[in-house]
């Protein structure tokens, strides 16, 4: 892995600070793709089809609290009915967790763009690494690594966005192999051996109808806290 420079969340890249500035600009509707609706922009939805596994997540480290890192416009905690395989019915992702409390953080929401100072049972970040840069991203992960008590679900695209920031510029600026993840998690995470993790890495979108025979990469640690 390259030499990377110790940026943090008070002195983060000049790279990292102009993004925010652009994804502040889109979800105020004063950029972002040619015609878009800043309301249909990062609206949080990314998360809905992982809400299951985060849901065993939950289960297993028995968590009661939740922060959405980079959860954009948090609509996935409003008005999104969640039905289960045997017919019952939620009115958002929170009440289907059936957690305490989810918090949202997001640099390019004003609404979320404070982190809060508490630390949190589960933190679950989805369709967020990838758009960061690399060299903010080992303080990115130490700060999800902190903000977590029990566990981190993330997911992360190792492929070019859809989507173009205003400067034309490709919304996923950290394209980068498993290993190179692999590296860089297993660096993040070594001082907490009784955090659990999992960490999806996907090749294509998963809502492509592009066929591929391409798994997600899992880069998994279930902790039993029991025998920690």
């Amino acid at each position: 892995m390259e030499n990377i420079q110790p940026y943090s969340r008070e002195n983060p890249s000049p790279r990292y600070q102009e993004l925010t500035r652009l994804y502040g600009e889109m979800h105020a509707k004063k950029g972002g793709e040619e015609g878009s609706d800043s309301e249909e922009v990062f609206k949080g939805f990314s998360l809905l089809p992982h809400a299951e596994t985060v849901k065993g997540l939950i289960g297993h480290t028995k968590a009661k609290t939740i922060l959405d890192y980079g959860s954009g416009k948090g609509q996935q905690y409003k008005n999104v009915t969640m039905e289960t395989p045997d017919g019952s019915k939620f009115k958002n992702v929170g009440k289907y967790w059936g957690v305490r409390q989810v918090a949202c953080f997001d640099p390019g929401v004003r609404a979320f763009s404070k982190m809060p100072s508490k630390q949190f049972d589960g933190v679950v970040s989805t369709d967020v690494l990838e758009h960061c840069p690399k060299e903010d991203l080992p303080w990115i992960l130490q700060e999800m690594v902190d903000k977590a008590g029990k566990f981190i679900f993330a997911t992360v695209a190792m492929y070019p966005a859809s989507k173009c920031l205003s400067n034309g510029e490709n919304a996923h600026c950290t394209i980068r192999p498993p290993e190179w993840w692999q590296t860089l998690i297993d660096c993040v995470t070594a001082t907490r051996p009784e955090l659990s993790y999992r960490f999806e890495l996907h090749w294509v979108y998963e809502g492509s109808a592009q066929p591929t025979d391409r798994k997600p990469e899992i880069i998994e640690r279930l902790v039993d806290r029991a025998a920690v």
